[in-house]
């Protein structure tokens, strides 16, 4: 099978919009946190989502060394924060958590929806780690996500109703 041009597969994924993820950890292996452009739920029997992050990073040896990780669902308004979160301001700061509002033991971005997981399984696909994880806690927050597309942040505005 022919694989398709990547060029062709990166400007296809532009057009898919998604809520703006960050994913963090706390543990023995360190506390760290990323933006994600992959996050989904996998099965509600059991609780279970999946986050993919670069295998290189240094958030995905935290994640498989902690075995824990908290998705943070950012709520509208929030693109400072996974602006932060994606490393735009590591030449300014030493921890991407300094000044941000973050709680909990595995932090949890204030205003975010967010979801405790427990590492339970992971894979490779090219150069990304799946993390499949247990849903162990859920904190809603704001109803409204930040949502990412063609590059840039929106806010979602309500269409018709399905009926």
């Amino acid at each position: 099978m022919q694989m398709v041009d990547r060029t062709k597969f990166i400007s296809a994924m532009r057009h898919v919009a998604s809520s703006v993820s960050v994913v963090t950890t706390n543990g023995l292996a360190g506390r760290h946190g990323a933006t994600v452009s992959a996050f989904c739920s996998v099965s509600a029997d059991p609780p279970a989502v999946l986050v993919c992050l670069n295998a290189g990073s240094k958030i995905a040896q935290c994640v498989t060394g902690n075995g824990v990780f908290r998705v943070n669902v950012l709520p509208d308004g929030a693109s400072r924060i996974a602006n932060r979160f994606a490393g735009l301001d590591d030449t300014d700061v030493t921890d991407r958590f300094d000044g941000m509002p973050v709680w909990g033991d595995v932090p949890a971005i204030s205003g975010a929806t967010s979801l405790v997981c427990e590492l339970s399984q992971t894979t490779v696909e090219g150069t990304h780690l799946i993390c499949i994880g247990r849903v162990t806690e859920v904190s809603l927050g704001a109803d409204v996500p930040l949502t990412y597309l063609a590059g840039r942040y929106h806010t979602l505005t309500q269409s018709e109703v399905v009926q």
